[in-house]
């Protein structure tokens, strides 16, 4: 399953009239939701925050409040972490406890959030806007997915042996690093749990957990699920609060060996810097991307169209893999734009519970404010706005799907990340001149390349500077494929066989042997 296409039955999920028709093989959203956690999760309880202190998170689709929540600052933190410390204690249950048990606690997780899928989903559109059917289908699917992929490696991490010279038998082991701090983004909230927990728990380690302000309530949910699957206390902890203070209470605590982040560049820098000043803490980060989407004239024309639409407006322009710089050779420019402009103004905005709409509302008000303004820079810059631009007149955080031709590389939408419903689309000739133009950002996260023509293909994916490259499709994502950033999208890698060494330290171990044979 990808992300760039909701994998529907049959032949439903371009077609809105298709899909009504469909409309009894489909899950339903759970109709008016129960909010059963709004506090803090520590030690498999559930807790009021030190500080008294509350939040409230918000429908983006109407901008009303659902409800508050707990909210976590410093204080809370130490007390996440003790409990951490504690469960990873030597002599402590989760240490004695054998790995193929912590996979048996992983599978049944996964167990239960598939139980619980049409629920988390409906919750997870509430306070994110995204559309219901792509967040059941693809999300929680691939949140499933991830948890068991994970489960399956929890007694295969195993080390090896070393033919050193003299006499000498040397082995190395892969022991867990110890307190994880995980930092998760508003765009993906459950997935990127997922992703983090999944490595984080398979490996034996514990983790102090810190979603998203906008998007605090899936997460919590999770936290009575992995107390339902058997986790002992203190493994997993989840304090909802903002990045300023529960998040750098996180990124600067001693007692926290290890630092995972999924957001934007310039937090990320911040969180690199706070563990420097204090423990030199392990760091991996997921940032931000602007990533170059070459379409040569000789593509599926049809294939590329699509991939190219899905690959921006997927999760409502909020993805950072998002393919918002596409190039398009000159022979096709013209017609691609006038086509990409025609699917952009077909795309259904709306209800999120709607199962015919594709696409939902930005997060929030600020962040509907900050896509609305870099269209606007566009504008002022020169591009040409072909469609869309605007928020609708309606309640909530939408922006309409937005398309800009005549692109050139110094504008600000050209630049920067965007993280919305904005695709920009520029013309290129050569080879030559893409590969160059491709690479000439600061970001490094994703490309992508259309064309019939192995060799192309094989050209542009060897010498773009990215972690992830597609060829002939966009956003092919899997919990088995490693993913992370070139350059300033970060460092380090999550998923696949490669996440787990994220999350163990290697230890090499020495024996000097006799010698004697009797």
């Amino acid at each position: 399953m990808t992300s760039s296409e909701v994998e529907l039955p049959g032949e439903v999920k371009n077609d809105p009239a298709a899909l009504m028709a469909s409309l009894h093989l489909m899950p339903s959203p759970v109709p008016n939701p129960e909010i059963k956690y709004t506090k803090i999760f520590i030690n498999n309880e559930w807790h009021d925050s030190v500080s008294g202190k509350v939040f409230p998170t918000y429908n983006p689709a109407t901008g009303e409040k659902i409800c508050d929540v707990q909210e976590a600052d410093k204080a809370d933190v130490d007390k996440a972490v003790q409990a951490a410390r504690s469960a990873f204690s030597l002599g402590s249950v989760w240490r004695k406890m054998d790995a193929s048990e912590r996979g048996k606690l992983l599978f049944k997780l996964a167990d239960l959030v598939e139980r619980d899928s049409a629920y988390l989903a409906t919750l997870e559109s509430l306070d994110s806007g995204k559309p219901f059917l792509p967040c059941f289908f693809v999300d929680l699917q691939g949140i499933i997915k991830t948890f068991r992929y994970y489960a399956g490696w929890a007694d295969k991490i195993h080390g090896s042996t070393i033919p050193i010279d003299g006499e000498f038998f040397t082995l190395t082991r892969h022991e867990p690093i110890g307190v994880c701090g995980q930092i998760i983004p508003w765009n993906f909230p459950l997935v990127m749990t997922a992703w983090k927990l999944g490595p984080a728990l398979s490996c034996g380690n514990t983790v102090v957990l810190k979603p998203a302000e906008q998007t605090p309530l899936t997460c919590l949910y999770l936290g009575a699920l992995i107390k339902e699957a058997g986790f002992p206390p203190g493994v997993v902890n989840i304090l909802p609060g903002y990045g300023p203070t529960a998040g750098a209470a996180i990124s600067s605590h001693m007692g926290i060996d290890k630092v995972a982040f999924t957001g934007s560049t310039e937090v990320g820098k911040l969180i690199q810097e706070a563990a420097g000043k204090s423990n030199l803490k392990r760091v991996t980060l997921e940032l931000g991307g602007k990533s170059p989407n070459i379409i040569f004239a000789d593509a599926d024309f049809e294939l590329a169209l699509e991939q190219a639409h899905q690959g921006v407006f997927f999760n409502n322009g909020q993805c950072c893999t998002a393919g918002s710089r596409i190039f398009v050779e000159e022979p096709i420019y013209d017609e691609f734009v006038r086509r990409s402009v025609e699917r952009a103004q077909r795309r259904k905005v709306g209800n999120p519970f709607d199962p015919t709409t594709e696409h939902g509302p930005q997060v929030s008000e600020e962040q509907q404010r900050r896509v609305l303004e870099l269209i606007q820079s566009g504008i002022t810059e020169g591009a040409k706005l072909e469609c869309g631009g605007k928020a609708p007149a309606t309640k909530g955080f939408f922006v309409e799907p937005t398309v800009f031709s005549n692109v050139k590389d110094h504008m600000r939408i050209a630049k920067e990340e965007i993280f919305g419903p904005v695709q920009q689309i520029m013309k290129f000739k050569t080879i030559e001149e893409v590969i160059e133009r491709a690479n000439n950002t600061e970001y490094g996260l994703a490309a992508a390349v259309f064309t019939r023509d192995i060799s192309k293909a094989m050209t542009i994916s060897a010498a773009v500077q990215a972690g992830t490259v597609w060829i002939n499709c966009y956003n092919a994502m899997s919990c088995q494929c490693p993913f992370g950033g070139f350059k300033m999208s970060g460092n380090g890698r999550e998923l696949g066989e490669i996440g787990l060494k994220e999350y163990t330290e290697l230890k090499t171990i020495t024996m000097k042997m006799s010698g004697k044979t009797s």
